[in-house]
């Protein structure tokens, strides 16, 4: 048996249609049992989505082997989230790593991992995934860490915006502080 730490093959999103919100596939070069040849083209990762959707797309269960494939998914509102892996991985970790990344996305997307949500943020999203995974490897399984790393500063609470009225008005309180002294003395 090969210990690696290449665990993930894929991570999908499907709607609840079964079309593809967003896919990345794995490939690593320097794999220990070398690239791999599974679902290289698109028209077999269409497939193999399609087929794993008919299978998935009914809640209620969230580990499922398709296809020589082990799938552990997660349904949202309108979304299914899916980490594809190898029949002979860890479950447990693949199940953790899919409930933080799905953690982390509802605090990033404000309690709303919907399509729209996600579609509007995908910077976010692919952010927050290359932080949990990352070529294949688990990274990160710790929710609140991603989402901070990830999530935007807030622009009103660092930023000090300096324009022509803000020196102007400097200018011109420090006219007046002379004035004052000038006329004191």
């Amino acid at each position: 048996m090969n210990l690696s730490l290449y665990a993930i093959n894929a991570f999908i999103i499907l709607d609840s249609e079964g079309h593809r919100v967003l896919a990345k596939y794995y490939r690593p070069k320097d794999h220990p049992n070398g690239q791999s040849k599974l679902l290289l083209t698109l028209k077999d990762q269409k497939a193999f989505e399609k087929g794993l959707w008919q299978k998935t797309k009914k809640a209620g269960g969230d580990i499922i082997l398709y296809d020589s494939h082990l799938a552990v998914y997660r349904h949202s509102l309108d979304l299914i989230l899916y980490f594809i892996a190898g029949p002979a991985e860890n479950e447990l970790m693949l199940s953790t790593a899919l409930t933080c990344l799905s953690d982390a996305l509802t605090i990033l997307l404000r309690n709303a991992l919907e399509k729209r949500g996600v579609l509007e943020n995908l910077d976010l999203v692919l952010l927050c995934l290359d932080e949990t995974i990352d070529d294949g490897i688990i990274v990160d399984t710790d929710a609140a860490a991603i989402a901070s790393r990830v999530s935007r500063p807030r622009p009103d609470t660092t930023e000090i915006v300096i324009n022509e009225q803000t020196i102007l008005n400097a200018y011109q309180t420090v006219k007046e502080k002379m004035q004052q002294r000038i006329g004191q003395l």
